[in-house]
């Protein structure tokens, strides 16, 4: 019995060891990101990622990112008085607004994704093993997916 409980707690510190790394990269490189981003902040990266993928609704922009509807209304206006998104209204349904990007917002978006990029290629080079951690990161992007989903069909967006 000596030898489970010693054993399971120095496991469970080690898993939280390398939970706490895990996001710690996360941070950092998403602070090497935003260093590249050109005119973005990544908060508007989000919301320009997320229209261009098909999230019309700021509701559903919201939902997506975990974002709360101020935030989410304040980051679209300052992206329509920058030219880079517009509002527009659905013809099915004249109570909801959709959002979409301009020619100018695309060409912002694909701007900054392409440093993002190079620097993501940047870091990637001096990984273990590119290919999976370009796989774990997509997997995690997999599942913010589900759990925004989630979110949408809880009524929370």
């Amino acid at each position: 019995m000596g030898d489970s409980s010693t054993v399971e707690p120095i496991r469970v510190l080690s898993e939280h060891v390398d939970r706490a790394e895990a996001l710690r990269a996360l941070v950092r490189m998403s602070r090497l990101l935003e260093h590249v981003s050109g005119q973005l902040s990544l908060a508007h990266y989000r919301v320009l990622a997320a229209v261009v993928d098909g999230d019309e609704r700021a509701s559903h922009v919201a939902a997506r990112l975990a974002l709360g509807k101020p935030t989410i209304s304040a980051s679209v206006d300052a992206l329509c008085r920058r030219g880079l998104l517009v509002r527009e209204q659905n013809m099915d349904d004249q109570r909801v607004v959709g959002l979409r990007l301009t020619p100018q917002g695309l060409a912002t978006l694909e701007n900054a994704e392409t440093a993002m990029l190079g620097r993501f290629d940047a870091v990637l080079r001096h990984a273990d093993d590119p290919d999976r951690t370009v796989d774990a990161l997509a997997g995690l992007g997999a599942a913010l997916d589900r759990l925004s989903a989630e979110r949408l069909a809880g009524g929370r967006g």
